[in-house]
């Protein structure tokens, strides 16, 4: 098609098109301008903004990519008006952990709220994308803070994984809400939040993200997969874990033992 640096690439729909598109922008002839229009909820809340850019390397996720900005990214809620409520609840699970690592206020808001029935997504998703943003301009390139954006996706990662290498796919959000719950188990276990506030968030992930969960992940199976996860650091397995709600440590080391635990609390 003749494309030149000079020419933009737009991308034109959910997360996996932004990201798969933003790849393929910032490595094409070394980089060409994108721009982001993302029809998704999850995508309009989290992969769309932010710089990160991937795709999946067997069944593992987001082996391959790059840290890079498009040049704008245009949200509009109309959108939303025609995506499956399947979908919706994907991208609401973005929006939880939004309000459990950063903001006591906006979680508490959200866990009362149907997403399915709310009229004001449009505010909400404002409120998401200036948290993350926030985040993400004080470590773009996630070599601290930044990493506690990816609370719930250890194990979220791991379950989209082995679901993935069944042949079995399903929606990141579903599998981040389940990752969520069991790393606020985690979170529990290792005294950093209390037993009340493990059962409000496990009563709200149970109750939007429960019934996706068709079959129990083999523990050992799940174990190998977060094994080969991007954020380990020598070996170690790392998660980003709530340090009471509206607040988040990244990098620590849990003992398998719990982690085994926490694959079997879905």
């Amino acid at each position: 098609m003749n494309i030149s640096r000079k020419d933009v690439l737009l991308n034109f729909g959910g997360g996996m098109v932004t990201d798969l598109g933003g790849f393929v922008a910032s490595t094409f002839k070394r980089g060409i301008p994108f721009v982001n229009i993302p029809t998704s909820l999850l995508s309009q809340v989290d992969a769309s903004v932010g710089g990160k850019t991937g795709i999946d390397l067997d069944a593992y996720k987001n082996q391959v990519g790059t840290f890079a900005e498009p040049d704008f990214v245009f949200i509009s809620n109309e959108f939303l008006e025609t995506l499956p409520d399947e979908q919706l609840i994907s991208g609401f699970a973005e929006m939880l952990k939004h309000g459990l690592i950063a903001d006591v206020a906006y979680w508490e808001e959200l866990s009362t709220l149907n997403p399915l029935e709310n009229k004001q997504l449009l505010t909400l998703i404002k409120k998401s994308v200036s948290l993350k943003s926030e985040i993400v301009l004080a470590d773009f390139d996630e070599k601290g803070p930044r990493k506690i954006l990816n609370f719930g996706h250890t194990i979220g990662h791991a379950l989209e994984s082995y679901f993935l290498q069944k042949k079995n796919p399903q929606l990141h959000g579903h599998m981040v809400g389940l990752g969520m719950l069991a790393e606020a188990y985690l979170s529990k276990e290792m005294k950093l939040i209390s037993e009340t506030e493990f059962m409000q968030i496990e009563s709200v992930c149970r109750n939007h993200f429960g019934k996706y969960l068709k079959e129990k992940p083999d523990t050992d199976r799940m174990i190998q997969v977060m094994q080969n996860d991007k954020k380990n650091d020598s070996g170690k397995i790392n998660f980003s874990l709530l340090n009471g709600i509206g607040k988040c440590n990244f990098n620590v080391e849990v003992p398998e033992e719990l982690i085994r635990k926490s694959i079997q609390c879905f």
